[in-house]
């Protein structure tokens, strides 16, 4: 384990109380809670809403041959108010189910979401997805598959899935993150941890195939 920077852990929060608000396909949970204080003692008790969603993976599959992306686009209800379109850049992503393993929900949804068999994963980070609303955390993988495979309008009907698959170059992925087409937050630092580290992805890939 690593030396944390951080001042105070877990031993330095008291849950005071919880209360579940809304218990759907999510739900929603009221925490009270106090933490220790920076300058001494104890807070108030803090009251917070929490949408609690479960965690998630997100796959980049990249095609070491043809230097190219394997993307997806699909209408996102969230993105309606702020986005110039609904319908975003995104990489392969899904929630992890009870009993399943993060690189099988990796596989899993490479084949639901864009018919594709990726291989050589690689777990790049991991991040929470916006803590002061919900417990999300996302894993970011690397993956590597022939692009050739990715074509077509993929999703699951069960689940209203409507998705496109799209074959993207280095350079044009760059563009996109540059002019904020790809404006999600998987998406972004997926493709920046790639770009900060192809070469070693690529050393460790090699090295896996002799």
């Amino acid at each position: 384990m690593p030396v944390l920077p951080q001042k105070f852990t877990h031993q330095d929060v008291v849950i005071e109380q919880t209360e579940s608000l809304y218990q759907g396909f999510f739900k929603m949970v009221r925490y009270q809670v106090k933490h220790r204080l920076y300058e001494g003692g104890w807070s108030d008790s803090v009251q917070r809403e929490i949408f609690e969603r479960g965690h998630a993976v997100a796959v980049l599959p990249y095609d070491p041959n043809t230097g190219e992306f394997v993307l997806i686009e699909q209408f996102r209800v969230g993105a309606i108010e702020t986005s110039s379109t609904p319908w975003l850049i995104e990489v392969i992503a899904g929630v992890i189910d009870e009993g399943e393993t993060e690189e099988g929900v990796c596989i899993r949804e490479a084949e639901e979401e864009a018919g594709l068999h990726i291989t050589n994963l690689h777990k790049a980070c991991s991040y929470l997805a916006s803590p002061g609303g919900t417990t999300e955390r996302i894993h970011i993988f690397m993956a590597k598959v022939n692009a050739a495979q990715a074509s077509g309008v993929h999703g699951l009907d069960s689940e209203s899935e409507d998705i496109l698959v799209h074959r993207v170059s280095e350079q044009q992925a760059k563009v996109w993150l540059e002019e904020g087409i790809i404006d999600n937050a998987a998406a972004i630092i997926a493709l920046q941890w790639f770009f900060m580290n192809k070469n070693i992805l690529l050393t460790k890939w090699n090295g896996s195939e002799k």
